[in-house]
């Protein structure tokens, strides 16, 4: 108990000159870097004294980090009792492959139960629940309707809000903030493990503005009780470089910031660098081999992709692993002109977007999309301006809704 004192107090004074800046006037109306933010982990002081006595169940992965050391670690080396880790799609310690359903587990470091929350078991049932005290969400995100972590914040508040828990959540930057942009999924039948929520393919908010998001457009049928520790001197249009891989697939910078427009090509014939240690940052196909000159070889890599388009087949086509990503952040948009190039140079094209599946009739790419507009907007030759002109009402819809639910500036 000494010891878990003495170390709030010192994470206190070591803190307190970065939270005098943020919460000081004066300070607030100097420019902020990136290099000052602080995420909600980081700011221990502010939330420790209220884990303290409590059972604690935590959702986390291997970007959940306090400084550089794993949060459970940390907290655990702080006295906080840490009875459960929840952890959703590549595993608590992200290291399974995408879509790879992962199971229960004991952390062999800690001893902790693990709970995957990905696979059959995507929301925490009451009996896991029984012996927690409070829950605590810790994951970074990307910002896109299809990276499944905001499906899971959405079960976890649904299990809190069930069982009468509260949600602290442990506020992160989103690298994607600056851009609200795609079509707005509306209809149920484009609902998937992929995309639940009717969001544009972009949505621009932090986890903790999501969460309010669900909490406020009625997502739950009853509302979870949250308590959020904002990241400190930040705004949506800064720069943040992460920390840690979010995923296996975004292992770099350049594909954090390249996802929300290449993980569109996820359900056509186009290889978007799985099964290569450049995920996200080039695209190809075989059958491009007369239009392009930049090759590579997707091949099986274990906690990666084990199954990756065109396995095994030299692809042609795009290398934008030096692309300027400044371009990205000065347009506000996704780039839609590598879909339509590829689509345009791919020789058999009916077969770029795949085959709809049997069960829905839906295509993959259409559920990646939230919509089948997009798809035939294309096929039909229809202009990039159109395309984004079709795309307006319902992201000026989706913009207004949005504002009431942000804790942070654009």
């Amino acid at each position: 108990m000494k010891l878990l004192f003495w170390s709030l107090g010192l994470i206190a004074a070591y803190c307190a000159p970065m939270f005098i800046k943020h919460l000081n006037p004066a300070a607030e109306s100097k420019i902020v870097s990136a290099a000052d933010i602080i995420t909600g982990a980081d700011q221990t002081a502010k939330y420790l004294p209220y884990l303290k006595g409590k059972r604690v169940g935590l959702v986390a992965n291997q970007s959940s980090i306090i400084g550089n050391k794993s949060s459970v670690d940390s907290l655990l080396s702080l006295g906080i009792k840490i009875v459960k880790v929840f952890g959703p799609e590549h595993g608590f310690r992200g290291n399974a492959s995408n879509g790879a359903v992962v199971g229960n587990e004991v952390d062999a470091k800690t001893g902790i139960p693990i709970i995957s929350l990905y696979g059959k078991n995507e929301k925490p049932t009451k009996e896991q629940l029984a012996d927690v005290d409070l829950m605590v969400f810790d994951i970074q995100d990307v910002g896109c309707r299809y990276y499944t972590n905001i499906n899971t914040l959405e079960y976890v508040m649904e299990a809190c809000a069930e069982n009468n828990k509260e949600l602290l959540i442990l506020d992160r930057p989103n690298p994607n903030a600056y851009v609200v942009d795609g079509p707005v999924m509306t209809d149920d039948k484009f609902k998937s493990a992929i995309g639940i929520h009717y969001t544009p393919m972009t949505h621009g908010m932090t986890i903790g503005e999501f969460a309010q998001y669900l909490n406020g457009e009625a997502y739950l049928k009853e509302k979870c009780k949250l308590k959020i520790i904002k990241v400190a001197n930040y705004n949506h249009e800064m720069s943040y470089v992460l920390p840690t891989n979010p995923s296996p697939n975004l292992n770099t910078q350049q594909a954090v910031m390249l996802f929300p427009s290449l993980c569109m090509f996820e359900g056509t014939a186009i290889n978007e660098g799985r099964g290569t240690y450049m995920p996200f940052t080039i695209l190809g196909a075989p059958a491009l081999k007369d239009k392009y000159s930049f090759s590579y070889k997707p091949v099986s890599i274990q906690g990666m992709s084990e199954r990756p388009n065109h396995k095994d087949s030299v692809c042609y086509g795009i290398d934008l692993r030096n692309y300027d990503i400044s371009k990205l952040r000065k347009s506000r948009q996704l780039n839609l002109a590598w879909l339509i190039e590829l689509y345009n140079a791919y020789p058999d094209k009916e077969h770029f977007f795949g085959k709809e599946r049997a069960n829905n009739g839906v295509s993959p790419f259409d559920l990646r999309i939230g919509t089948d507009q997009l798809r035939k907007q294309i096929i039909a030759g229809v202009s990039e301006a159109e395309i984004r002109k079709s795309w307006e009402p319902g992201l000026q819809k989706f913009k207004a809704i949005r504002k009431k639910y942000l804790l942070y500036a654009d």
